[in-house]
C-alpha cells in the first residue's frame, strides 16, 4: 500500500469520527472498551478517526493524566492489526502552544499517524501570523489538517485573511469547518477556492448541526472572471462518534445524490432537520454544549460500548433533560440509529 493512498482517501471524502475515551468508574483507561470503540468504526465502515481530538478529552494531556501516547497508540496498533485492504486514514489532534503542538506532532508521527488536526483553542492571545507559523512548524513533522474550531467549545472568530493564509502553507491537506455558522464556513471555502492549492486541499464539515447540507452543498465563487467549484466531501464530527454505521449510510445517500447531479430531493432535507435534531440532543446546545462529551458516552453506554458515562472532569456530566433528549430521539427516528448492528458485534469487539 502506497504512503500516498491515504491522501486519496482524504480527498475522495469520507466519514471520520472523532475517537471517544473509554474509562473505568475509577477514571481510569478501560484499554478493552477503547479498542473495542476502534474496531467499531472501523467495522462500521468508517475511513479513519481523529484521536487526541475534543471528544477524546483535552484532559488527557495533563501530567498527572497522561493519556495521550497510550490512546493514540491503541487506536494505531487495532487499525494495524485490522490488516485492511483501503488505507484507514489516522489523525491526530495536536494543542497548545507551539513547542507542545510539534512535539504532539512528534509522537503521531512515531505512532504511524498520517495528519494531525491542530487546533488553536487557547490561544487567543497569538496572531494571524503567529498562528501561521505555528502551523507551518508542526507541517514541517506531519501534515496539517486545519480546524475552525467553535468559539462555545474553546475556539476564536478567525477572519478570511487566516484561512486564505492557511491554505497556501504546503502542509495543509484538510480544513475541518466548524464554527456552527454559517458566515465563518464561507469564509473558509471561500479563502480555499482563491488559493493556488485548492485541489489539494479536502473539505470537512465539522458542523454538527448542519451535516447534511454542507455534505449536499456545491460552492461556487468567482474567482478573477472565474467560477470555482468546490464541496465539503466529507465530515471529521463528534456526532458521527455514535451510531457510526448509520452515518456511513447517510453519508452514502449524501454522494449519490451529489454525483448524480440533478437537484437535492426534498427527503434529504427533511434528512438533514432529523440528523440535526438527534445531535441537538448528543450535543446539548441548551446547556451550551456542556453535556456533548457525556451525550455521546450516554449512547454508547446505551449500546454496550462503555460502561459509563465518566469524564476525566467529574463536573463533565449529562445536562437535566438531556438523557430524555437522548430518548426522544432515538425513539423518533430509528431509522438514524444504528442498535442492531452493535448488538450484534459488540461481543467480538470487546474480545
Amino acid at each position: 500500500m502506497r504512503s500516498e493512498d491515504w491522501l486519496s482517501v482524504l480527498r475522495e471524502g469520507c466519514v471520520i469520527p472523532a475517537h471517544p475515551l473509554a474509562l473505568t468508574k475509577e477514571r481510569k483507561l478501560d484499554e478493552r472498551r477503547q479498542r473495542a470503540l476502534t474496531r467499531y468504526y472501523i467495522a462500521a465502515g468508517a475511513g479513519g478517526v481523529a484521536v487526541g481530538v475534543h471528544t477524546t478529552q483535552f484532559e488527557i494531556r495533563r501530567p498527572e493524566v497522561n493519556l495521550l501516547e497510550p490512546v493514540l497508540r491503541i487506536a494505531a496498533e487495532v487499525i494495524d492489526e485490522a490488516q485492511l485492504d483501503k488505507p484507514f486514514i489516522k489523525i491526530a489532534g495536536a494543542v497548545g502552544p507551539t513547542e507542545q503542538a510539534v512535539r504532539e506532532a512528534e509522537l503521531a508521527r512515531e505512532l504511524g499517524y498520517h495528519a494531525v488536526l491542530l487546533s488553536n483553542g487557547g490561544l487567543g492571545h497569538l496572531s494571524n501570523d503567529e498562528l501561521i507559523e505555528r502551523t507551518r512548524r508542526v507541517g514541517e513533522v506531519l501534515p496539517v489538517v486545519g480546524f475552525y474550531l467553535q468559539p462555545s467549545v474553546g475556539g476564536r472568530v478567525l477572519d478570511y485573511a487566516f484561512w486564505r493564509a492557511l491554505a497556501d502553507l504546503p502542509s495543509v491537506v484538510a480544513i475541518k469547518i466548524a464554527p456552527f455558522n454559517r458566515y465563518q464556513t464561507f469564509d473558509v471555502v471561500r479563502a480555499v477556492c482563491e488559493s493556488d492549492r485548492r485541489d489539494a486541499i479536502a473539505l470537512y464539515t465539522g458542523n454538527d448541526d448542519n451535516i447534511v447540507v454542507d455534505l449536499l452543498t456545491r460552492y461556487r465563487i468567482m474567482v478573477g472572471n472565474k467560477p470555482v467549484e468546490k464541496s465539503i466531501v466529507g465530515g471529521l464530527l463528534g456526532h458521527w462518534a455514535v451510531w457510526t454505521r448509520s452515518a456511513v449510510e447517510i453519508f452514502e445517500k449524501v454522494r449519490a445524490v451529489r454525483e448524480k447531479g440533478e437537484g437535492i430531493p426534498h427527503e434529504m432535507l427533511t434528512l438533514a432537520a432529523q440528523v440535526t435534531d438527534m445531535n441537538a440532543a448528543i450535543f446539548d446546545p441548551q446547556g451550551g454544549f456542556r453535556g456533548s462529551i457525556a451525550g455521546v458516552h450516554e449512547v454508547l453506554r446505551r449500546q454496550g460500548l462503555l460502561e459509563g458515562i465518566w469524564c476525566l472532569n467529574p463536573n463533565e456530566t449529562l445536562s437535566p433533560g438531556q438523557a430524555e433528549e437522548i430518548t426522544r430521539v432515538t425513539s423518533a427516528y430509528p431509522h438514524l440509529v444504528d442498535d442492531e448492528f452493535v448488538r450484534a458485534h459488540l461481543d467480538e469487539w470487546l474480545k
